[in-house]
């Protein structure tokens, strides 16, 4: 065999000492896995620490504006004297503070997720903007010890730096003896490092990416009682709004906004599914969604505390996200709770749909482009994912009323009209709305070629893939429909787009470009990737567009972000589910400029595990899914139009059991363990 599927007994020691130490935030219960699906070399790219506990890795002191390494004692002497404490990586729960004192004064404790804000002022959260969040300070009252612990409702969802300093009209001297932080997310694992997928390829920086993306997930799973407060506080921060049900539930960012986006879901669950496999998070984030459909049917843009309204995308992404929770889980009898209330969803959107046969866009809110309303094109294409994906629930609902034929000859209908009236044939690609508009978006034409409005093999979609790529900087991609921006949200389905494409070295270009700039930028987290940013290469993502110009305001932990997490994985691996739960799959890769690339994720069904290696003569391919399951396999042709040999578990494949389809050499095989050799 070429490749040994994982053999668990060594680690499984390793992983139940560290459960042995470790626990579940607060009184959750625990429910989460207690090991990894897969363990091997590749964990040591999980950014997650082994303990809920976790002390911070160094200690600086601010000298000349520059962060200096301080050695020897963590003494504060005198008014303004202060330490830096760096926990190495983005973490956020509840923060201890032991010290010993001479005097009386006041310490303060400022954090930042990015190391420009590090100073007495902790960066913005609280959505106000009427300045940084300030400090958290407790009485120093004499000589002695003492331990502060910050409250439960100033708990800080997200930082990396905490800057500890010295308030007094004396020579008080503090000494800080212990820093200990209680990890609140994730908060029904005990093992913080028991991810249910892995990523591995020859390219470290893309294998630092994926985890990223996969770390970040983690620390949006939070407890259904750390929301932020709203109404929006105008000083300091509280993160003891109640965001839903359950113990845990996903959230678009660890600092801020603390609550359920559906629009930030489509790109954050499909990455937490091949990844840490926390599925539980977005049960009770789209549960909350359908608790507070309002009375005519819609959804609101965020859930509670902040209860946004006036969204027609956010609306249909919680109804993507129903899909995507069936299509991960095959948990039918969650859609059927609710299933009501999706048809009263459907019913209310598709009712915009005018004579045109493009939706009319009337709840204008949206992601932070600056262009919406009328027959805006991104909406439209949403809509026609929302149509094909019903479309699949339905059929796997078995529902015995038409409504799959009926939302698939809307969806064809609806594709129709987009293409009429919204395709630029001067530009080559999608205009933003059905007006003599020159603005070519970045959502819109990625979505158009990533949901099917264009097929992959038309002419268009290349000229799409083409023209997007016009839109690129040294650091990213700036969107045309939020000028000057770089959002990794959008760029996440951009990357898709190309790879449906196989415009493979194309893909994994933006992906280096735009998320590895940010990972290996010093000022960053250095473990999750960022809500957006400046093409200036700062980070005042959406200064003039919401955000008060305040650039500390920005996430820099935003699960709409992780979208390389699972492109890498159900692209340039292949490896895909297409039927709940994983009762039916793909093997598709790609492989780029890469040498090998390995995956696998998990099911109620198993485990899913897909590897490939190029060799001298051709490359080998490694397969496991469940037995029981059935799989559609297309690979590479290493000639154009050329049927290959394939060997499958070292047998020769009759060339009448394959098929060419289109680059590909495809055929159909029952779940199980296969080695292949792809061959001339």
């Amino acid at each position: 065999m070429w490749f040994p599927f994982c053999s668990f007994q060594l680690l499984s020691v390793i992983l139940l000492s560290v459960k042995a130490s470790a626990s579940c935030w607060r009184q959750t219960n625990c429910s989460g896995p207690d090991q990894s699906s897969f363990p091997g070399q590749w964990e040591s790219n999980i950014y997650a620490p082994a303990s809920r506990t976790v002390q911070p890795k160094s200690i600086f002191f601010i000298q000349g504006g520059l962060l200096s390494p301080h050695s020897g004692p963590s003494t504060l002497v005198g008014n303004g004297s202060h330490l830096v404490f760096d926990f190495g990586i983005e973490i956020g729960g509840i923060v201890s503070v032991s010290y010993s004192s001479s005097g009386v004064g006041r310490l303060g404790l400022a954090f930042t997720e990015a190391s420009t804000w590090i100073g007495e002022w902790s960066d913005a959260s609280n959505g106000k903007f009427a300045g940084r969040d300030g400090a958290l300070y407790v009485n120093v009252s004499g000589d002695g010890n003492g331990t502060y612990t910050m409250p439960d409702k100033s708990m800080r969802g997200g930082f990396r730096y905490m800057t500890v300093f010295l308030v007094t009209d004396s020579n008080t001297t503090v000494e800080v003896t212990d820093v200990e932080l209680e990890i609140s997310f994730q908060p029904t694992w005990a093992n913080l490092r028991a991810y249910q997928g892995y990523f591995h390829c020859d390219d470290e920086l893309l294998n630092r990416i994926w985890y990223a993306g996969a770390y970040t997930l983690q620390t949006n799973a939070v407890p259904a009682n750390t929301g932020r407060w709203v109404p929006m506080l105008a000083n300091g921060w509280a993160n003891n709004g109640t965001l839903g049900p359950g113990d845990t539930i996903i959230v678009d960012g660890a600092k801020r906004d603390r609550a359920v986006w559906p629009g930030d879901m489509g790109i954050a669950v499909p990455s937490s599914f091949v990844s840490i496999g926390d599925l539980d998070s977005v049960k009770n984030a789209l549960q909350v969604m359908y608790n507070y459909q309002n009375a005519d049917g819609s959804f609101p843009e965020a859930g509670p505390p902040l209860l946004q309204q006036n969204s027609d995308t956010y609306h249909m992404w919680t109804m993507i996200g129903t899909y995507n929770y069936m299509l991960y889980t095959n948990d039918s009898s969650f859609v059927v709770q609710n299933w009501s209330r999706y048809l009263r969803a459907m019913a209310y959107i598709y009712a915009k749909v005018g004579s045109s046969g493009l939706l009319n866009q009337s709840g204008t809110r949206d992601w932070a482009r600056w262009q919406t309303g009328f027959n805006n094109s991104e909406a439209n294409m949403i809509l026609y994912r929302t149509l094909t994906t019903g479309a699949s629930l339905a059929t796997w609902l078995n529902d015995t009323t038409g409504l799959d034929k009926t939302w698939l000859t809307r969806a064809k209908q609806l594709r129709t009209a987009i293409q009429q009236h919204c395709f630029d044939d001067s530009y080559g690609a999608f205009k933003d709305n059905a007006t003599a508009t020159t603005l070519h978006p970045q959502d819109a034409n990625s979505m158009a070629v990533l949901f099917g409005i264009v097929n992959a093999t038309d002419p268009i979609a290349e000229s799409i893939s083409t023209r997007l790529t016009e839109n690129w900087s040294p650091i990213g991609a700036v969107a045309p429909e939020l000028p000057g921006n770089i959002s990794p949200f959008i760029s996440s389905f951009e990357i898709q787009a190309h790879l449906t494409l196989d415009q493979t070295d194309r893909a994994l270009e933006l992906i280096r470009r735009s998320w590895g700039w940010y990972l290996n930028h010093p000022n960053g987290t250095g473990s999750t990737v960022i809500e957006g940013y400046l093409v200036n290469g700062t980070f005042g993502y959406r200064s003039n567009r919401g955000y008060g110009y305040d650039a500390s305001y920005v996430s820099h932990a935003h699960g709409w972000s992780s979208g390389p997490t699972s492109a890498l994985t159900e692209y340039i691996v292949g490896l895909s589910v297409t039927g709940p739960a994983g009762s039916t799959w793909s093997l598709k890769p790609q492989f780029g400029d890469l040498k090998t690339a390995e995956a696998g994720f998990t099911t109620r069904l198993g485990r899913f595990q897909g590897k490939w290696r190029k060799e001298e003569r051709g490359y080998l391919v490694n397969l496991a899914t469940p037995k029981g399951t059935t799989g559609a396999l297309a690979l590479p042709c290493l000639e154009i139009g050329k049927m290959p040999v394939v060997r499958m578990n070292g047998v020769r494949v009759a060339e009448k059991a394959l098929r060419l389809e289109g680059d590909r050499v495809a055929w159909d095989v029952d779940g199980g363990e296969y080695n292949i050799e792809v061959t001339a």
